[in-house]
């Protein structure tokens, strides 16, 4: 462990320590609070999580809203998600689930705040807070950790890439994996993170589908983990002509769609292909790349329904707002 990292650590184990003292306050809503959230920085499908637990709520007639810091947005304060608008007023991820739930999403650097503000303006249930793990100053009451098998052999920042440590796991009521871990995995789970025992363990399934993608397309984005989405691609039997990454929430420029273009005449590729997210960081520079795919990333849920019948167990005792 470097210096830095040993200095993050001792941060994050004071910040934790002062909360779960009740030395640092968090704030209840009145309506319960599901959060979703991750140990690492960026890439772990929280956004695709949210939008599929959003729509198992939906099938069972549960009303609710989103509340979002609203990353990269240029705008400031509490602001409800226009789905007609830009990635520049709201953040792309917050665009997405709003565009996608068709629920109201409230975007606040306080998410308290941009709680209070939904549950003037509408009847919701519940809440999910998106990216809501290290948000501890707002109350929650169902916290799920999306988990990955690299986090279980990864370091802290600056080092890696957890911003905490697997122990706080133990804060966690549910921990979702990807892709049904073998048993080796299980078992360093429980061994590296002890506070996984008695947690739900709950498996998730990635679909991916690239409807209507071009012949060898150039292939691109600004994503967490493009890597990720390139060998998505390549497993679906596409063959990319060229592929290029941006950084992660990466707004497009006259200057890129000219480079995209470019390479588009170099490859003689068919077209282009992107991924949603990256679709709405293109805005109106969208038009300009022509024939462009969008590809989509489902999240799959094993047995669906105990995960909402849990979750709803859960939140019908939560405690009163102080």
């Amino acid at each position: 462990m470097n210096s830095l990292t040993g200095l993050y650590s001792a941060a994050t184990a004071l910040r934790n320590t002062l909360f779960d003292r009740g030395i640092l306050k968090s704030r209840r809503l009145r309506r319960p609070v599901i959060s979703v959230g991750n140990l690492s920085v960026g890439g772990s499908g929280k956004t695709p999580f949210v939008i599929a637990i959003g729509e198992l709520l939906k099938t069972r007639g549960i009303k609710f809203d989103v509340l979002s810091r609203g990353y990269g947005r240029e705008t400031r304060g509490v602001l409800l998600v226009d789905p007609k608008g830009e990635a520049s007023e709201f953040g792309d991820e917050p665009l997405l689930i709003a565009r996608r739930l068709g629920v109201p999403v409230v975007v606040g650097e306080n998410r308290y705040d941009a709680g209070r503000v939904a549950e003037e303006k509408f009847e919701s249930q519940l809440h999910i807070l998106d990216d809501g793990f290290q948000h501890r100053s707002l109350a929650r009451d169902f916290d799920i950790v999306l988990l990955s098998q690299s986090d279980l052999d990864d370091d802290l920042l600056p080092s890696g890439r957890l911003r905490e440590p697997l122990s706080s796991l133990q804060r966690a009521d549910a921990i979702a994996v990807q892709d049904n871990p073998a048993k080796e995995f299980s078992n360093k789970l429980t061994i590296k993170a002890g506070g996984a025992q008695g947690k739900f363990i709950w498996r998730m399934e990635r679909d991916f589908a690239a409807p209507e993608a071009p012949r060898e397309p150039i292939v691109f984005c600004g994503i967490a983990r493009p890597q990720q989405f390139f060998a998505h691609v390549r497993g679906a039997g596409l063959i990319p002509a060229a592929e290029l990454t941006f950084g992660d929430h990466h707004r497009y420029t006259r200057a890129d769609v000219e480079r995209l273009m470019k390479m588009r005449d170099k490859h003689s590729a068919g077209g282009f292909l992107t991924t949603e997210k990256d679709a709405i960081n293109l805005g109106s520079w969208r038009d300009r790349l022509q024939p462009l795919a969008v590809a989509s990333l489902n999240l799959r849920l094993d047995r669906p329904d105990d995960i909402i019948d849990a979750i709803l167990a859960r939140i019908a005792n939560r405690k009163p707002q102080s």
